[in-house]
């Protein structure tokens, strides 16, 4: 029964993010929630399988259209997210961002993983963080982003520091 309801909320996710592209998406991103909490086998099983069936089925109509997984909690299964044809891993900030970039073929790009608690921290603390990620996959693919989203309670003026100072060294 679990299985049934699974591949049918793949097929669903699958047609939606269709919809989305068609819709004029130019990247999209699949977000499984409950995936960090399994043990590698069990993603195996109840995980793996439908993200994959997912992106086949986008891939199939959008095959040049980026797709980006994120798992919060994924550091013990992410070898097992880049057998799923994603494009970009998207990391939360409880794995080192080195390690993970090793451990992620160099034709999968990464998103994310900067701890969203820095933004609670002074603008030259929040700066720092960001030029030390960037530092740890220089050659990499790589899209700044927090490794979840902006908490409660975030100074707005650290938000826009966070994307200031970001956006100053793709330039």
């Amino acid at each position: 029964l679990l299985h049934n309801l699974l591949d049918h909320f793949a097929i669903s996710i699958g047609e939606y993010l269709k919809y989305q592209i068609k819709s004029g998406a130019q990247i999209v991103q699949i977000f499984d929630s409950w995936a960090g909490q399994l043990s590698p086998q069990d993603y195996d099983i109840f995980a793996g399988p439908y993200q994959k069936k997912v992106i086949d089925i986008v891939k199939k109509e959008y095959p040049d259209t980026p797709i980006i997984l994120y798992i919060s909690g994924s550091a013990g299964v992410i070898e097992r997210m880049a057998k799923t044809g994603v494009d970009i891993i998207s990391l939360d900030w409880t794995v080192d961002i080195k390690e993970a970039s090793e451990r992620i073929p160099d034709n999968i790009g990464i998103q994310g993983n900067v701890d969203p608690g820095i933004l609670f921290g002074s603008k030259q603390s929040i700066a720092n963080r960001i030029n030390e990620t960037f530092s740890k996959v220089l050659g990499r693919k790589y899209i700044l982003n927090l490794g979840h989203g902006i908490l409660p309670g975030t100074p707005e003026e650290n938000a826009k520091i966070f994307f200031e100072h970001g956006k100053s060294l793709l330039y």
